[in-house]
């Protein structure tokens, strides 16, 4: 569904991306991860037609990004970080308006669809400039799913939400990608990331560095998770054990392991003297994307000074 080729954006003389190459399949939440400055908001706005490249392609259903601008921009729908609203309109007023600059038929049909289906029903009729940051987040999620796009580009579409508004996106999400909608989701909370994607693209300066299934990239390592009654000296009993690389208290009695080998066993029998209540075998996302970039970490703020701005919305 989406493939990109090649993918090059320079400002002057500083590259923002680098031959960033990847793909993703028709109906699958993919998550894009990348240290900030990483380049991931270039290449989202690159792949939405809202910024042009300096070198290579992006095709969506087999449609150049580049050379048919307004078909693909109809198969779109963008949620960007900072939602391009306008403060002074009602939720229903601006989500019916991103309707009729999508080319919907019934704007005023749709957007009463999408509100309700984004949680924002009760407060259709409300000025948006009196809204929380969390429900303002969700008035842009409504105006990207607004034309009933195939394809959802999300830069971090939970920013400002509460854990229970967290939760009823990412259920939300869920909902939309088994309706066979291809969705991008770049965001710093890996939970979600785990929640949501089977694979994920992780990019860091610039560069991909990783594409693949999350249980694939950290197949090489081994981690442990275990719970534990009594924590006085469980630490220093877990650390002594052959094999293991580090151990750190996560929270009251739980602890996490990272070990050179599959050393379950040896650590069952060590933690049943701490009282074991849970043990099983992990490797965290938040590892796996610490192991790719380090020492990659770009020291500026997230990308140049973007060529476009609200008017995006009307694209």
């Amino acid at each position: 569904m989406i493939e990109v080729q090649k993918l090059t954006k320079r400002y002057g003389a500083t590259t923002a991306i680098e031959d960033v190459s990847f793909t993703v399949p028709q109906g699958e939440v993919v998550g894009f991860l990348g240290p900030n400055g990483a380049g991931k908001t270039t290449t989202m706005r690159i792949i939405t037609g809202s910024l042009g490249a300096t070198e290579g392609t992006v095709t969506i259903d087999g449609l150049d990004v580049f050379k048919n601008p307004r078909k693909v921009k109809k198969r779109i729908g963008y949620l960007p970080e900072v939602p391009p609203l306008y403060p002074d309109m009602t939720v229903k007023q601006y989500v019916s308006f991103a309707g009729r600059m999508k080319g919907v038929e019934d704007p005023g049909g749709a957007a009463d669809k999408v509100i309700d289906r984004v949680g924002l029903g009760p407060i259709g009729h409300r000025i948006i400039d009196h809204l929380s940051k969390g429900y303002r987040q969700r008035v842009g999620l409504a105006q990207a799913l607004v034309h009933d796009p195939e394809v959802l580009i999300l830069d971090e579409p939970n920013s400002g939400l509460d854990p229970a508004q967290r939760v009823e996106i990412r259920e939300l999400l869920k909902s939309l990608a088994a309706e066979d909608r291809t969705v991008i989701l770049s965001t710093h909370v890996l939970a979600d990331i785990e929640a949501m994607c089977k694979s994920v693209v992780i990019i860091s300066k610039g560069r991909v560095v990783a594409q693949d299934d999350i249980a694939a990239l950290g197949a090489d390592r081994h981690a442990v998770e275990v719970q534990l009654e009594e924590v006085e000296g469980a630490a220093d009993a877990l650390s002594a054990l052959d094999g293991i690389l580090s151990v750190k208290q996560t929270g009251p009695g739980h602890f996490y392991i990272q070990t050179q080998d599959d050393c379950r066993r040896d650590i069952a029998r060590a933690a049943v003297e701490f009282g074991l209540l849970e043990l099983q075998g992990r490797q965290r996302l938040e590892d796996i994307f610490l192991r790719l970039t380090e020492d990659t970490f770009a020291p500026d703020a997230d990308d140049p000074p973007l060529e476009t701005s609200e008017t995006e919305v009307a694209e």
